[in-house]
């Protein structure tokens, strides 16, 4: 009998939360060290799974199923594709180096475990769903305890108002926490209320009775339901993944969100939208898809300068990381919208690379706020002298947001560009190579300021280095960059595998043959490539 490895990685952050509640709150170091257990067996389990998939077989591997609702066709369907096993992966550094970074907690800290651990295993439970009911509660699991998370334990900061409508910010409290968290949850379930709709579009369209995702993925759908479904499920699970313009609630949530949430937040609920619009829309609606194809890449295009004009335009360290995030999030979106096998391979692998980066960014910027006491950039100076720790890791995940060759972050974004380069609209490339080079600008000038410019002031006394479970934290996510930045094989060819299967079908072929289906859960290539074209080895 196989051991559900899935359903083991999906459980593990929901017992531990369980035992979080049968734990006093006196016993603090019992607190802690269940969350990181919960946390760890969800990351053996993410490499288990990479050891035990097939890549030469591809497909979906090491199925599970569960049946919760038969009559309605609603199981819990867990399977991994090579998407998912990089994903897993990405997930588990992330809540490890998260429990580890906040070790140092003192405010409710069993209340604050229970919700991250909640938070994550809805996380696992979407990259490994079949069922589309089932996926779609998993996300609302991962989306929900946020509010609580930036509402409870989150930080406020200044805001300056200003201009005719002064008086509405201030009554808003534009800045406080409690304006973030509320304004995060509500533009999510909007967004959330999109996606349910189609999904019960689909559902009755299909006639099958089943939320089964290959099933509803084999069915061709008709062309009104497609063009309109897409767009629907583009901005519905668009919002999540900071598509403009209705990425407003990212940077507030960011800065408001404790340091942990923040990793989370950035490093893997981000990429939840962005998976969701290229595994559900990309991937069912193929005609929809390709007719919003350029607009989508359009937005991408202006996801990715405008983010990093706004980051080089920010004083406060946490608005910096918020809005480099949109910025990368638009190039998971523009290699989506490629269509290309390059594209999506970049795409997928940006996810991964850019979560282990800002994981380690927020990791970092909650470490520097916790000694110097400040976010602004324009106070600090010459930190790296007094946490040279700090500093040196500080440089590298800057790098890699910038796109150094050695960096994770390299790899994805040329990926990304050659393809966006070999698709139908050869022009996105260019503004997004300027995105890159303003990215350069604000990264450098950022971590020169902070930390290689002049000797810091008289007013910071306690700048002192990593330590303990907090370097913990800072070596697992750096030397993740390093080691898939070097050896990116490790996970694109799990991710190369599953784009052979994934990648957007031709219209013209469904639109001259409409009664010929796809074979269930795999799609013809755009743009039919070798497996050898992965790029970067």
């Amino acid at each position: 009998m196989n051991m559900p490895i899935l359903g083991i990685i999906v459980a593990s952050p929901f017992i531990a939360a369980l035992l979080l509640l049968l734990v006093k709150d006196k016993y603090r170091s019992a607190v802690r060290w269940v969350s990181l257990l919960g946390a760890f067996v969800s990351l053996c389990g993410s490499v288990i799974v990479a050891f035990r998939y097939d890549v030469a077989k591809g497909g979906l591997q090491l199925s599970e199923n569960y049946p919760l609702v038969p009559s309605l066709g609603i199981s819990v369907r867990l399977a991994a594709d090579g998407w998912s096993v990089s994903l897993l992966l990405l997930t588990g550094l992330i809540i490890v180096a998260g429990v580890l970074a906040t070790w140092t907690l003192l405010n409710r800290e069993r209340e604050f475990f229970v919700m991250l651990l909640v938070l994550v295993a809805g996380v696992f439970g979407v990259f490994v769903s079949q069922d589309l009911f089932v996926f779609f509660l998993f996300y609302e699991i991962a989306v929900l305890p946020m509010y609580l998370l930036i509402g409870i334990w989150g930080s406020s900061q200044a805001v300056t108002q200003a201009g005719p409508f002064k008086f509405i910010w201030k009554w808003l409290d534009v800045g406080g926490r409690e304006y973030a968290a509320m304004k995060l949850t509500l533009m999510l379930l909007v967004g959330s209320a999109f996606i349910l709709a189609v999904i019960i579009a689909m559902y009755l369209a299909s006639g099958a009775r089943t939320f089964d995702m290959a099933v509803l993925g084999h069915t061709h759908y008709s062309r009104r339901l497609q063009v309109i479904g897409f767009p629907l499920l583009w901005l519905g699970f668009g919002t999540l993944a900071g598509v403009f313009p209705f990425h407003t609630w990212s940077p507030d949530g960011h800065a408001s969100a404790p340091t942990a949430v923040s990793m989370l937040h950035a490093g893997v609920l981000m990429k939840l939208g962005a998976f969701g619009v290229m595994r559900i829309g990309f991937m069912m609606m193929p005609e929809g898809a390709q007719l919003w194809a350029p607009i989508v890449g359009l937005v991408a295009v202006i996801n990715i300068l405008y983010g990093a004009l706004s980051a080089m335009s920010q004083t406060d360290l946490k608005y910096i990381i918020a809005y480099s995030s949109v910025s990368h999030m638009g190039v998971v979106m523009l290699g989506a919208a490629t269509g290309t096998t390059l594209g999506w391979n970049g795409a997928v692998y940006q996810m991964f690379a850019h979560g282990v980066m800002t994981g380690l960014f927020f990791a970092l910027v909650g470490l520097v706020y916790e000694r110097a006491h400040t976010r602004a950039v324009l106070r600090m100076g010459g930190f790296g002298a007094r946490m040279p720790v700090i500093a040196t890791f500080f440089t590298l995940a800057g790098l890699s947001s910038l796109g150094l060759p050695g960096t994770a972050g390299f790899v994805s974004e040329f990926l990304v560009f050659v393809g966006s380069f070999q698709g139908p609209r050869m022009w996105w490339t260019f503004p997004a190579i300027l995105g890159a080079f303003v990215t350069a600008v604000y990264v450098l000038r950022a971590v020169r300021r902070i930390f290689w410019g002049e000797g810091p002031s008289q007013e910071f006394h306690d700048l002192r280095d990593a330590r303990g479970t907090e370097l913990g934290a800072l070596v697992i996510l750096g030397g993740a960059i390093i080691v898939f930045g070097c050896w990116p094989r490790l996970v694109l060819d799990f991710i190369d595998r599953a784009t052979l299967d994934y990648v957007p079908q031709r219209v013209a072929s469904q639109v001259q043959q409409p009664t010929k289906q796809p074979e269930p859960g795999r799609l013809a290539l755009t743009e039919d490539r070798p497996s050898s074209t992965r790029g970067p080895q």
